[in-house]
């Protein structure tokens, strides 16, 4: 079959034969027909993941759709090794596999369960937030972020705050649920005192996309302004803008702030699926907006640099009906 290989560590995957899966008990056999390109996915596949193996060749991709050998539709995460989701054909978990919503297509499902699951998971699983709370989204401009702006307003935010460096697509974020926007475009005090600002008002739950200096920033804004009657979940998710930040030790003791992380490892693979699962049935109902690019798995190379464009790139292994 035809797959995204990973030969060598370091080195993007390249569309390549792959020896078919054999079947197995307890698994099923998947006919894949979209795989989304992610960061997680590229990282593992780089080797650089905290979650990744060194395990060479394998077939890169964390989770796609497809069918399985009766036919039903379904989305699948983490497909036994050393077979990915970027394949015409995969072995999964049976425990892994989703039924899929007949009126929800395989490329937007693809595309929306592992961004939709960041916020979703963060603010059930981890946050265990409440409906009437304000909602901050730092760095609300990626996939992820746009999506966790729809999905703090539909599970009821009675506030969502979105933060972003590109003016144009934060200006389109009103339509999506956001009623407060900052740019992160601009000095480092001016900043603050915008944070300092939403806090003081009462911000319940940050979910963190960036990391790095506005991460930085909001944790002492909050440190400064949130009272003491509102404490702040902090709940780091991904770290765009850099691994590491430097955060002075009386952050923490000067303010109620709970600093949580979300994502494979915090929260237990079950839980994660449940999130995913709720992410894929409330798409349609709730209208949840991705963009999305589908295009054939053999134009791997010319792609797979693309996980951090507006539209998601998604892998199409065989030709699309």
């Amino acid at each position: 079959m035809k797959a995204a290989v990973v030969k060598e560590a370091g080195q993007p995957p390249v569309y390549a034969d792959f020896p078919c899966p054999a079947a197995q008990d307890g698994h099923h056999l998947v006919d894949v027909t979209a795989a989304a390109l992610s960061r997680v996915t590229r990282a593992k596949a780089a080797g650089s993941h905290y979650s990744s193996s060194d395990v060479l060749p394998f077939v890169a991709g964390l989770d796609g759709t497809g069918r399985r050998e009766d036919g039903q539709r379904i989305y699948f995460f983490g497909p036994q090794a050393p077979f990915g989701a970027m394949a015409e054909r995969t072995l999964v978990r049976a425990a892994h596999c989703i039924p899929l919503p007949d009126a929800l297509d395989d490329v937007t499902a693809a595309a929306i369960a592992i961004p939709g699951m960041s916020s979703w998971a963060a603010l059930t699983e981890r946050a265990r937030f409440a409906r009437g709370e304000t909602v901050l989204v730092n760095g609300a401009t990626g996939a992820s972020g746009r999506l966790a702006v729809q999905i703090a307003k539909y599970l009821g935010a009675g506030k969502v705050i979105a933060t972003g460096r590109n003016a144009a697509v934060l200006a389109t974020l009103g339509r999506l649920g956001a009623d407060a926007t900052i740019s992160l475009e601009q000095d480092e005090s001016s900043l603050s005192r915008a944070f300092e600002s939403h806090f003081r008002a009462g911000v319940d739950v940050v979910l963190d996309y960036l990391w790095g200096a506005s991460a930085r920033s909001l944790l002492i804004a909050a440190a400064k302004a949130a009272a003491e009657a509102d404490p702040v979940r902090f709940v780091q998710i991904g770290s765009v803008s850099g691994a590491d930040l430097q955060l002075p030790g009386a952050v923490l003791r000067a303010a109620p702030i709970t600093l949580l992380g979300s994502g494979i490892g915090s929260i237990a693979l079950p839980r994660l699926l449940h999130a995913v699962k709720a992410v894929l049935d409330a798409s349609v109902p709730a209208g949840l907006q991705i963009a999305t690019e589908a295009v054939p798995l053999a134009a791997l190379g010319r792609y797979w640099e693309n996980a951090d464009r507006l539209a998601r790139t998604v892998f199409t292994p065989r030709p699309r009906e």
